[in-house]
């Protein structure tokens, strides 16, 4: 009997599923539990494949946009990459029945957006374009107000800006590093800018980013479980490598893994992205098991301990089944955060 070599991995603590997509996810499941199959769902809950398959096989519907949604009485979702305004608006004029699970770490992004518009200030969004987050982050103002930029450059080449009336936000899921060469790009271009009294990038991000940091210089070869279309994955597998790691590699399922690359690696690094179930990590450490003889090691670099209550209308303490915006009734969930971005903002 041919014995198998050896290997040892290193498991990134934190990892895998934050507070906003637990959040997410259950939104939906709630609704479908009160109001049964079909609810719809405006984009890709949060961006994972397994997921959001998951979730279709218990009777949700995915669309990019309301027009794709007949008339009906059943919920709609909005995912936790937030909306624009107009997606609400839209929402209330066809008296759709809408729930929004937007995280609450992006809705305090969209309210620190509105309380500087409100002070007269022009708004920089550090963000990717096309992002279902940024999309709908710029969706928050008028058309002007809010500028979006990606790199240092796009800083050197704003014009038509009031620079001492300046303030940015930026995306929660971004890489702590890129975005601190954008900050430091714009507080040098613009020294009057105002920044956010705490920084956007979400608890989950920052601490995923950091468990590989620690993990990345020290093993042959990473692994970050999470699907391709998921920001805060490919800042980790980004990350990765430029903290080191000459084989980092984005994974969704154990039959993603291109195994010929591993066959003589002796450490193996693995994460998971904030959308990514711990199931899909487990999957792939049996991959391994089948292959190598394995030394499992924890690294931890944070304790995480963040909840985010469902949306009011689907808490049962609440009164579970209120039709919300449904019929122009106002129930919209007034976060702790929502709350905090105004007292911090009050400062500026």
């Amino acid at each position: 009997m041919t014995s198998k070599p050896k290997l040892q991995i290193l498991l990134c603590a934190p990892r895998g599923f934050c507070a906003g997509v637990v959040r997410a996810i259950d939104a939906v499941e709630q609704a479908l539990r009160i109001y049964g199959a079909p609810v719809y769902v405006r984009h890709e809950i949060v961006h994972n494949k397994y997921v959001v398959e998951g979730l279709k096989a218990k009777g949700a519907i995915f669309v990019e946009e309301l027009d794709e949604i007949p008339d009906t009485q059943q919920p709609v979702i909005f995912s936790a990459h937030g909306v624009p305004k107009s997606v609400h608006a839209d929402a209330d004029t066809r008296k759709i029945f809408a729930l929004d699970a937007t995280c609450p770490l992006v809705t305090k992004v969209h309210r620190e957006a509105e309380a500087h518009f409100r002070r007269g200030r022009q708004v920089i969004l550090v963000g990717h374009a096309g992002h279902p987050e940024v999309v709908g982050t710029l969706g928050q103002l008028p058309k002007g107000s809010i500028i979006l930029v990606q790199t240092p450059e796009d800083v050197q080449n704003l014009t038509g800006v009031d620079e001492s009336n300046l303030a940015y936000v930026t995306q929660t899921t971004l890489s702590i590093d890129d975005t601190r060469h954008m900050v430091d790009a714009l507080t040098r271009r613009f020294p009057q800018i105002i920044g956010p009294y705490k920084e956007d990038i979400c608890y989950a991000t920052t601490n995923r980013q950091e468990a590989v940091k620690r993990i990345a210089p020290i093993v042959d070869a990473m692994i970050v479980v999470g699907s391709s279309n998921s920001s805060n994955s490919q800042r980790l597998r980004e990350v990765a490598e430029r903290s080191g790691c000459k084989l980092a590699r984005l994974v969704l399922r154990a039959d993603d893994v291109e195994w010929d690359l591993f066959k003589t690696v002796k450490s193996v690094g693995i994460t998971a992205g904030a959308s990514a179930p711990e199931v899909l990590v487990e999957e792939i450490m049996d991959a391994f098991a089948a292959r190598f003889e394995l030394d499992v090691e924890i690294v931890s670099t944070a304790d995480e301990s963040v909840f985010f209550p469902l949306p009011r209308e689907l808490r049962p303490s609440n009164g579970a089944g209120r039709r919300g915006r449904l019929g122009g009734e106002a129930t919209e969930d007034q976060s702790d955060d929502n709350i905090e971005v105004e007292e911090e903002l009050r400062e500026h």
